[in-house]
């Protein structure tokens, strides 16, 4: 990279995307009007507001790789665009960011997508290659536990009960996103972890089977067997973090508001909170 180029791609690692910041203002706004109540059609604004902070999340987790493919001796992020935190930067804006949407309003899921690209030949180390690729997931966790800390704080009954069942559900989209890509799979982050620590031959050997993780991770989960454990451990880990089961099924009803409303979490956002 020459001096000139490098320049350029220094000045731009500051720079917020107007993209995200617009994704970020429907967040803020529907998250409002989710709380206030202000909103005509109610299960409309839970729709938006957790599908654009969703895609704010999937942002992040693009970002934390990119930033840390960063200081591990990747130069060519900046250039590319993925420290701008817009995600129509990223190499695989479907697979990024369409098609994990997509897993949610079908299946409750949160299954994260192809993204950036990292020049993994400017990487230096098996650490820092494990650690690109722990970044993701780590966003996840820490955005899951941003989300669900009104709930571990004990204070989640002070919230308006429409917006609590909201933040429940996008606590298990991002508990729900970090288990899945911390699974060993070619094509997901946790076989990323894990990859700079096999022998060339293994690697060689799971190449062909990579673009296929994603796929057959999905399928799976459409498994009955496999979707109840999988969603069994997310409870799991949700309920050790204060948030009920109860609280992300109803808000998982809100979210489909095209479909008819079940009665007792009708009822129960009704609640003024405490």
């Amino acid at each position: 990279m020459t001096s000139t180029a490098f320049r350029r791609d220094r000045e731009g690692h500051g720079r917020v995307s107007p993209v995200f910041l617009g994704i970020a203002a429907v967040t803020a706004a529907t998250g409002w009007a989710v709380w206030s109540g202000f909103a005509a059609l109610p299960g409309l604004a839970v729709f938006l507001f957790v599908t654009s902070a969703w895609i704010v999340s999937l942002c992040l987790h693009e970002y934390a790789h990119a930033r840390t493919a960063l200081h591990g001796g990747d130069l060519t992020v900046g250039a590319k665009g993925y420290l701008t935190l817009n995600p129509l930067k990223y190499t695989h804006a479907l697979l990024s960011i369409v098609l994990p949407v997509v897993f949610v309003i079908m299946g409750g899921i949160g299954l994260p997508g192809g993204a950036v690209f990292i020049e993994r030949d400017r990487i230096r180390g098996r650490w820092r290659h494990s650690l690109v690729s722990a970044a993701g997931p780590l966003a996840n966790v820490l955005l899951a536990l941003v989300c669900t800390a009104p709930f571990w704080l004990g204070q989640a009954g002070a919230m308006p009960t429409g917006f609590r069942f909201a933040l429940a559900f996008l606590a298990l989209l991002q508990v729900g996103a970090a288990l899945l890509n911390l699974l060993p799979v070619p094509g997901l982050d946790g076989y990323g972890i894990v990859e700079p620590w096999l022998s060339h031959r293994v690697r060689r050997q799971v190449e062909p089977f990579a673009p296929f993780g994603l796929i057959a991770v999905f399928v799976l989960l459409f498994e009955p067997s496999v979707n109840q454990a999988f969603f069994g451990l997310v409870d799991g880990v949700l309920e050790g973090l204060g948030v009920a089961g109860p609280d992300t099924y109803c808000g998982w009803d809100a979210y489909r508001f095209w479909e008819d409303a079940d009665a007792v979490c009708a009822a129960a956002a009704a609640v003024p909170a405490r």
